[in-house]
């Protein structure tokens, strides 16, 4: 099946259950603090799921594009990707569990055509908190699914959430494909390797508070989540998403430009799998208008460019980059952006090829340095490469077989379990602190960045235009384009004006209209990417005096006068063109 023909199926057939189709949204979360990248469909819906009335109704559907770096190390194989596309419906206090998995049959077997044969599920075995799911396993029952095929299995394995340290969270529901040609197994194991999970039903019937306790939700909730590149290898009978048409042509143009075979061997197969995955991934990110840099989404993006560059050195590939992102602007044809901003993106990416080859020869010479005086390349030094000249093990491995010398690669390996367990602790605390758990100072914050927003347009102009956030209990983090470091009198300007507003005392106001509508009263709002019908408008302020106007998700305290005093910690340069402020509330 080809993916714009599984992506139309899926819309369609949601909207004949009365869903509203809402935007694919940018990968750069708007008005969104909590994650560098929009990392799931449910991501942009956090505020809804948490009970806030969603503009476009209860029941909603979409495809959603997602960047996941916790799994950057792995893609290579078959299946793992930095930059996916996600099949998601969502029920915010409407239907729930029979109704959900009913759908998520029905989409399945009647609409994809899967023999209900070739399928199984597991649901949630129960435990001291919350209790043993059998309602969905009696649902799947009633559907044709037998018994042997349902698997009760722990929190580890069918749970979700929550999000932050309290909020909604409930046991999920997952189905899984027999992806082989021989008969399919009786009874369901799911350590079987040649079951596949194809979907997930999440059943958010639980809210966990501040002291741990699992208590029922207010709001009953449903999401469904199913990858687009997987659905689409399984349903062509392939092995590898690398073979589906979803990233077929970015291989062919591999193997045309190192003229070697995608199977030639086992190092050219990953070779050729981690270039395709992070090239696409990098082009979809420049296209959100990241650029290369040192820090965070920029720093992501570094990362894909230049290890995809690296691999090509197995290919014996130079000056490729820009040439092999040629592909993914005809797969993803149906993305505006893309074609929009394509010559930008070849330009950013032959640039940075260009800037990664003298650091590359700087590593080799680091290597060679190293090399004159040690009989065997350490795990540490090893590492060194690894981080400071972005070196992956084999090439440092291949530079010591050179030189009849070993690398130490357990030791290696060690070092890099350690900073990516640093990595994924800073990723889960970046997560829990923002917009997930809507916490009174988190909120607080939020309410600020726009009073800042609206006070660096009056003072700066209206250029300024936001380009990212983050927010702990403790502070705020503002990013905003300007081309120049600002003067002490205009940083005093900008605070003088976020707390005159607080001390006037603004009522906040939220509206609900179409996103023509809200450009045309003047809100703030990314208006190069897709809305759906409705949008929530937030107005800080009244006829008389209207201070900020902006499309927002939310959350927001009802006044300005709960912020407190607000004050700027640190201006400083966050990429070109892009300042960063710091701020917090008193």
């Amino acid at each position: 099946m080809k993916r714009l023909k599984l992506i139309k199926k899926y819309i369609d057939f949601y909207k004949s259950k009365n869903h509203e189709e809402i935007p694919n949204y940018p990968l750069v979360p708007e008005n969104d603090p909590t994650v560098l990248f929009t990392t799931a469909g449910m991501h942009p819906l956090v505020p809804y799921l948490l009970g806030q009335p969603h503009p476009s109704g209860k029941r909603l559907v979409n495809v959603q594009r997602c960047i996941r770096t916790q799994d950057i190390d792995e893609v290579g194989d078959e299946f793992h990707h930095t930059f996916f596309e996600m099949l998601g419906n969502w029920s915010l206090g409407d239907y729930f569990k029979k109704e959900a998995i009913e759908y998520t049959f029905e989409f399945l077997t009647k609409i994809l055509k899967i023999p209900k044969e070739k399928l199984a599920v597991s649901c949630f075995v129960g435990d001291e908190t919350a209790k043993k799911d059998t309602e969905s396993a009696k649902t799947w029952e009633s559907l044709g699914i037998q018994k042997e095929r349902i698997a009760f299995l722990p929190k580890e394995n069918n749970w979700w959430g929550p999000a932050g340290a309290t909020g909604p969270c409930g046991p999920d529901t997952e189905i899984f494909y027999w992806n082989s040609k021989e008969k399919p197994t009786k009874k369901f194991n799911p350590e079987d390797k040649k079951w596949i999970e194809i979907g997930n039903d999440v059943l958010m019937e639980y809210y966990k508070d501040e002291k741990g306790r699992y208590n029922p939700a207010k709001q009953k909730s449903v999401d469904f989540g199913g990858g687009v590149e997987r659905t689409i290898t399984l349903l062509s009978n392939l092995k590898d998403d690398y073979m589906s048409d979803s990233f077929l042509p970015i291989i062919k143009e591999i193997e045309k430009i190192s003229n070697k075979k995608y199977t030639e061997n086992k190092q050219t197969t990953k070779s050729m799998r981690i270039i395709a995955d992070h090239l696409k991934a990098s082009v979809m990110i420049l296209a959100d208008n990241i650029t290369p840099s040192n820090s965070e989404r920029g720093y992501v993006l570094r990362r894909l460019i230049r290890r995809s560059i690296k691999y090509g050195r197995n290919l014996d590939i130079k000056n490729f980059t820009h040439k092999i992102a040629e592909p993914v602007f005809k797969i993803y044809r149906d993305y505006e952006n893309l074609q929009r901003n394509k010559d930008k993106i070849i330009n950013e990416l032959k640039k940075e090829e260009e800037r990664f080859q003298e650091t590359l020869e700087n590593g080799i010479k680091m290597f060679e340095k190293i090399s004159k005086t040690k009989k065997a390349i350490s795990g540490k030094d090893a590492f060194l490469l690894y981080q400071s000249y972005g070196f992956p093990i084999e090439m440092t491995i291949e530079l010591a077989k050179e030189k009849n010398i070993k690398a130490n690669e357990k030791e290696f390996n060690e070092e890099l379990k350690i900073h990516q367990e640093k990595s994924r602790t800073a990723t889960a605390g970046k997560f829990r602190s923002g917009l997930a758990d809507s916490g009174k100072e988190t909120t607080k914050l939020h309410t600020t960045t726009h009073l800042l927003h609206a006070a660096l347009r009056k003072v700066l102009g209206t250029e300024v235009q936001q380009k990212g956030s983050n927010i702990t209990t403790e502070r705020l983090r503002f990013d905003f384009s300007f081309p120049r470091k600002l003067t002490e009198k205009e940083i005093k300007e900008v605070e003088d004006l976020v707390n005159k507003a607080i001390k006037d005392e603004l009522p906040l106001n939220s509206e609900q209209m179409s996103p023509e509508q809200a450009k045309k009263t003047g809100a703030l709002g990314f208006f190069e990417h897709k809305y759906g019908p409705v949008v929530s408008v937030y107005t800080v302020g009244n006829k008389n005096n209207i201070f900020s106007k902006e499309i927002c998700t939310g959350p927001h305290v009802k006044n300005t006068k709960e912020l407190g005093k607000f004050k700027i910690v640190k201006e400083e340069a966050s990429s070109s063109g892009i300042r960063r402020i710091k701020a917090v509330v008193e």
